[in-house]
């Protein structure tokens, strides 16, 4: 099995490991997924219909309403929230969900990982440690 770490900075402390889902386009928390399934509903988004839930969810980064953050948080609830965000940046909304969700969050990576992480590989975000790693 390959492996490839990244040096990444930490946004929301924590430790998570699973299958990675890679979004390439911005991602909001409010109105794209269904926060009681954790299944994509926004049908012009490019993985409509594919669950976020117990994966490594990687995207750019975040755009849209502050309650974005408290759906995150509804998302805990249902035991629907991914096990950890990689963003390339974060942005306010989604870092302040992360946090008050408890989900490890991790940005500005030293390499893309849009480009260097597939949708199904393997990833241990370490937020502590600020390491991320990668299996295929």
């Amino acid at each position: 099995m390959a492996e490839l770490i990244l040096k990444a900075r930490r946004v929301s402390k924590g430790r998570a490991e699973g299958e990675a889902i890679v979004l390439k386009e911005a991602f909001s928390f409010l109105g794209s997924v269904d926060r009681t399934t954790g299944v994509i509903c926004d049908k012009e988004h490019e993985l409509a219909g594919q669950s976020i839930a117990g994966k490594i969810l990687v995207f750019p980064y975040g755009h849209g309403s502050t309650v974005g953050a408290y759906e995150m948080l509804d998302m805990v609830r249902y035991g629907t929230q991914p096990r950890g965000i990689l963003n390339l940046r974060s942005d306010p909304v989604i870092a302040v969900g992360a946090i008050i969700s408890d989900i490890p969050m991790m940005d500005r990576p030293d390499g893309n990982p849009l480009e260097l992480i597939r949708t199904g590989d393997r990833v241990v975000l370490d937020a502590d440690a600020e390491v991320v790693t990668i299996y295929r």
